[in-house]
């Protein structure tokens, strides 16, 4: 009987992966959360990858196909507060729906029926047992500097993707401040030179000391 009804298809359990443009010296913006340098890339190119809440971007081939992927393959992303407020939360639209905003206080005008955002008060831990739930077995994003720190400190990160930018801001958001659990041993699965980037794709070696 189970033969006649053929093999069952597994539920595929997405990744937990970190997604972030950086500088050389490792900044993520500069000290006025200025961007503009890190993300010219993002529209010096030939193709269109429209982003939700965000303007279209313009970026060469190499990249829009990482973009494309990545957009393809997301349920869910975690980010900041901060990241939150700075988007103007991103006109109602996030990049990646639901979007699960780690924050002390809780904007009331978002709490509402058909809102992208969910408001997370209980840590890094809950925010991404949540995420995945939502996810429906595909990838969340995690995004900001913060809450990467936060989710590679607690053991729940799967990959860490760098969209490594040739400039040296020498002062701003740095990337790597907070690492509890350092050292990390990464292992480099992907390596794509575009004009303006060069994308770095890293899986996070876990039990090991």
């Amino acid at each position: 009987m189970r033969e006649a009804l053929g093999p069952q298809k597994e539920m595929t359990m997405g990744k937990v992966i970190f997604y972030m443009t950086a500088s050389l010296d490792g900044f993520v913006a500069g000290p006025n959360d200025e961007v503009d340098r890190l993300f010219r890339w993002y529209f010096n190119g030939d193709t269109e990858v429209p982003i939700p809440g965000s303007p279209t971007l313009r970026v060469s081939r190499a990249s829009a196909d990482l973009l494309e992927e990545a957009g393809r393959s997301a349920g869910a992303m975690v980010t900041g507060r901060r990241n939150f407020d700075i988007a103007r939360a991103w006109g109602g639209t996030p990049p990646v729906a639901p979007c699960f905003v780690l924050t002390h206080n809780v904007p009331q005008e978002w709490v509402k029926e058909g809102s992208h955002f969910r408001f997370v008060t209980d840590g890094i831990e809950s925010a991404i047992r949540q995420a995945k739930q939502a996810a429906g077995g595909k990838n969340v994003g995690v995004g900001t500097a913060s809450t990467f720190q936060q989710c590679l400190d607690a053991g729940l990160l799967d990959e860490v993707h760098i969209d490594l930018v040739p400039v040296l801001l020498g002062a701003g958001i740095r990337l790597f401040d907070n690492l509890a659990t350092a050292p990390v041993e990464l292992g480099i699965t992907r390596v794509v030179e575009a004009p303006g980037v060069t994308h770095l794709r890293y899986t996070v070696v876990k039990g090991r000391a």
